[in-house]
């Protein structure tokens, strides 16, 4: 896959608004037509997977969400059974569990087949899918399994009242006896290399929709004209340039170990992604001042919707998580 093979935004450069919940599943629907797969992490082609997620990003945040998890859920229904989902399937991927939730699985004595009860929050897309694959909690380990959302599943999309990534209603659903088919074993959906190969591809993401934010001030005459613009800018080329480099060295990286988690190294990726991300936020805002948040729906909804997908990064949580793993490297930092 290279750049000149991604399909075309449906959108043009300077629309006023983002597309609508409807237009959103028309356009990942045309994303899907074009790409059913992407290449799979720890395959070979790392990079160009990420690359297309860092395209669907520039394009729409909320398009990239939606289209992410799917691409995960075919990585980890792959990895763990060796099967892709169906063709004009839309898969997501439900491993939230906050305090509250109640679900529970019911299995048949000596098969992976069970009955799922109970609730489950944070659902992205829950509206708009056919499949997901769910973590649940049974005898206090962690398993996941496959669901069609069919009328068993009640969606109850009223409490999301965001206004980043507004777009892909993030629901609590009601299970009712839904079938459910458990994948892998055990514990292995969190044990497994590729959890942290995918959470990587989250980064790229956020790179994609950080970039098409600092367009913005590049293709602005002030960028040539204000020093104090230029300066903004040329500071966010250096961050923008060693994150692409991170993303470049990390895919390698997997690519050439895809049984090692590379743990230390996608959490510095994300925590670079995050950081960069908030400094360009910032910096193009000092920059331009509040007409573009004001007075441009796609910038300003961009903008709203990367702050609210940064918040998948754990901040001091994943900074705890990465501090102690660098506590145990003799040589941190070497070049």
């Amino acid at each position: 896959m290279h750049a000149h093979d991604l399909p075309l935004s449906s959108s043009t450069p300077g629309d006023s608004a983002p597309a609508s919940p409807s237009r959103l599943d028309a356009r990942a629907a045309e994303w899907l037509h074009h790409f059913p797969t992407l290449p799979l992490p720890g395959g070979g082609h790392t990079l160009d997977r990420w690359r297309a997620l860092a395209t669907l990003a520039a394009e729409d945040v909320c398009l990239a969400k939606w289209l992410e998890a799917h691409y995960d859920a075919q990585a980890i229904l792959m990895e763990l059974e060796g099967d892709a989902p169906g063709p004009g399937q839309a898969w997501g991927v439900w491993a939230a569990e906050p305090p509250g939730d109640t679900l529970a699985l019911h299995r048949i004595p000596g098969q992976r087949l069970g009955r799922l009860h109970g609730t489950k929050s944070w659902c992205s897309a829950a509206t708009s899918l056919t499949h997901a694959l769910v973590t649940v909690r049974e005898d206090e380990a962690r398993v996941l399994v496959a669901v069609a959302l069919d009328d068993t599943v009640q969606v109850d999309a009223s409490g999301w009242q965001a206004v980043g990534m507004r777009r892909i209603e993030t629901a609590r659903v009601e299970f009712n006896g839904t079938t459910a088919r458990v994948v892998g074993r055990p514990g292995e959906y969190i044990a497994r290399a590729g959890f942290w190969h995918g959470g990587a591809g989250i980064a790229a993401c956020w790179f994609g929709a950080t970039r098409a934010i600092a367009e913005r001030l590049r293709a602005d005459r002030r960028a040539s004209s204000d020093p104090h613009a230029a300066a903004h800018l040329g500071a966010i080329d250096v961050r923008l340039s060693a994150l692409a480099a991170v993303l470049r060295e990390t895919a390698a990286l997997i690519d050439e170990a895809p049984t090692l988690p590379h743990q230390r190294e996608v959490m510095q990726l994300r925590g670079l992604a995050e950081d960069v991300a908030q400094d360009v936020i910032a910096r193009c805002g000092r920059a331009l001042g509040a007409g573009p948040l004001c007075a441009e729906g796609d910038h300003a909804q961009r903008c709203a919707d990367l702050l609210t997908f940064l918040r998948q990064h754990h901040a001091e949580r994943d900074l705890e998580g990465l501090g102690k793993l660098a506590a145990q490297e003799e040589d941190a930092w070497r070049l």
